[in-house]
């Protein structure tokens, strides 16, 4: 479970505490994936796109639509995988902290 935004603040830091959890959702995910033991097919697309939203969270204000697109196609990439899902979850909670995506 995602802890409070609030409770991460460092007093003086200027990293903002929803890139703070980004950064380890990513790193989270990240070390799952490379330890799950299966392939399937859309695992590359997977790493591929960590990999960017890994890059996008050494921003202090990440492209939030980039986000957004990066965390799709992950799950697509991944959804079907069981043993990752409670990853994929966390990554979704870290880039809904920067807003959720407006449902129409």
């Amino acid at each position: 479970m995602l802890r409070s935004v609030e409770q991460r603040r460092v007093p003086g830091s200027q990293v903002d505490p929803r890139v703070t959890e980004l950064r380890s959702a990513v790193s989270r995910l990240r070390r799952q994936l490379a330890a799950h033991p299966a392939e399937f097919r859309d695992r590359s697309i997977a790493e591929e796109e960590l990999a960017a939203l890994a890059a996008l969270a050494t921003a202090d204000h990440p492209e939030i639509p980039r986000l957004r697109r990066s965390l799709l196609l992950i799950a697509g990439a991944i959804g079907s995988v069981s043993a990752l899902g409670p990853g994929v979850r966390e990554l979704r909670e870290a880039v809904d902290l920067f807003g959720r995506s407006p449902r129409g």
